[in-house]
């Protein structure tokens, strides 16, 4: 799989990024939202060491992703079921059913 340097900027500073080839605006989208996220929490939270407003955001994706994980778990489950239900019902359906 080949790779393409991309430049992003967060909190000021550009970095050059590779990426998969195909991905260069998924990978500017993200950086975008990254840099929002950091302006939007030293405002809220008036912490300006750079280290730390890493850290804290850091902190938050992952607590997101892992509430998102946690809830596409269970609705993958609750389908699992939902399906495992159907199947048992359509086979009684079917055993019951008059021989032709």
């Amino acid at each position: 799989m080949s790779t393409q340097a991309v430049e992003i900027e967060v909190l000021g500073r550009k970095l050059k990024v590779n990426c998969p080839a195909g991905q260069e605006d998924a990978l500017r989208e993200a950086a975008a939202d990254f840099d929002q996220r950091l302006k939007d929490m030293s405002e809220r939270t008036k912490v300006t060491n750079t280290e730390q407003l890493l850290m804290f955001a850091g902190l938050n994706v992952c607590n997101e992703m892992h509430s998102e994980r946690k809830e596409h778990k269970g609705k993958a489950s609750n389908f699992s079921n939902k399906i495992n239900l159907l199947t048992e019902t359509l086979d009684k359906a079917l055993q019951n059913q008059p021989k032709r």
